[in-house]
């Protein structure tokens, strides 16, 4: 495995901007941009790949790399008015409370 496929890489549509943009969590925010996502993604891992390169001329240690493996499990805290709202809502459809959470959160990313 290469220095650069640790990393995790992201080409998005931006409507602001109206191009794609492409970043690389937890070490480049937004450093490239274009009309075409294949070319901007390009552009992104000769970014990544120079900046590999600068890091270890100068013997300074690379980022951690974020694409660790996730166990689908995360603790949320909500308060107790929020469990409370969030638990009727669920038993008054007929879910338990994980799925339903799991049901809007789906929601919420496939409209983004």
């Amino acid at each position: 495995m290469k220095e650069k496929d640790k990393y995790l890489k992201i080409v998005e549509w931006s409507e602001e901007d109206q191009c794609y943009i492409g970043s690389i969590p937890g070490w480049m925010g937004k450093c490239c941009h274009g009309d075409d996502e294949v070319k901007v993604y390009s552009k992104l891992i000769k970014i990544l790949d120079e900046w590999i390169l600068v890091y270890k001329k100068e013997g300074m240690k690379l980022p951690k790399p974020t694409n660790k493996k996730y166990s689908g499990k995360f603790v949320l805290r909500t308060g107790s008015d929020l469990h409370k709202v969030l638990t009727v809502r669920a038993l008054n459809e007929g879910d338990s409370l994980n799925n339903y959470v799991v049901k809007k959160l789906n929601k919420i990313v496939s409209d983004s």
